[in-house]
């Protein structure tokens, strides 16, 4: 399992770094078959997962159970656990969250922005912290692109050397323009990872359903569909139905 000191070392090898979401044992395995170096428990299975409307309406009871399912599928890949929204409000509530992910298995965790006071407890703690920059789903109130105002672009490129100072191994930048992914990553010792962050980040992620054509709706525009698994599954599907009505 590689650790965020050897996902730092890529880093200054100037070696790409593979993410992927993945959501339960199954996949988690075929992740970690493929060689991927990270997994992400993303919140996004409130979207991919459950058919909720908003990453919101997802809390701690179903996270568990997710990343635990990943853990058991990939004990040997680094699994990031992300923190659903108000389960870091405040520094004791976000660490006893973060443990309760830890004692499943996961590797780290990954919260958005950079609430008051908590990136600071965790790492006092030693749990290990990947920073979410850039576009916050938790708490946005449009998914457009951020940081293409000089204003935007100076808060992020802060809140990302803010992070690094904290002592984040690692940090996303979702949805932000190309130039400030390269200037952000060529300035912090951290890791970074884009979501529509630009080729220049130190790795990418993906989110699984998008990756694997697991779904008919539009993809984001940063996103990049790898198999078609919708049809795969479909006609599969058909070939099972089939096969049960054909007669005798």
């Amino acid at each position: 399992m590689l650790t965020p000191e050897d996902l730092k070392a890529k880093k200054s090898q100037g070696e790409k770094i593979a993410m992927v979401t993945a959501y339960d044992f199954a996949f988690a395995q075929m992740a970690e078959a493929a060689g991927m170096d990270q997994i992400l428990v993303g919140d996004s299975l409130a979207n991919t997962m459950l058919g909720y409307k908003s990453t919101r309406e997802i809390g701690m009871n179903e996270m568990l159970i997710f990343v635990a399912a990943v853990c058991r599928g990939a004990p040997n890949t680094h699994v990031v656990a992300d923190m659903p929204y108000l389960s870091d409000k405040d520094p004791q509530t976000a660490y006893d969250n973060a443990m309760r992910f830890m004692d499943l298995g996961a590797a780290s965790i990954k919260l958005e922005g950079t609430p008051e006071g908590v990136i600071e407890f965790l790492r006092s703690k030693d749990i290990p912290v990947c920073a979410h920059l850039g576009l916050l789903p938790q708490t946005a109130e449009n998914f457009k692109q951020k940081g293409k105002t000089e204003e935007e672009a100076r808060a992020i490129e802060e809140a990302a050397k803010f992070v690094d100072s904290l002592g984040c191994f690692e940090t996303v930048l979702e949805h932000i323009p190309e130039e400030l992914g390269k200037k952000i990553t060529s300035e912090v010792k951290s890791v970074t990872i884009g979501i529509g962050g630009g080729k220049f980040t130190d790795g990418q992620v993906l989110v699984m359903h998008d990756a694997l054509g697991m779904h008919q709706r539009k993809l984001p525009p940063f996103a990049t569909k790898f198999v078609d698994m919708y049809a795969l599954g479909t006609e599969g599907f058909k070939k099972y139905v089939n096969s049960v009505k054909a007669k005798p």
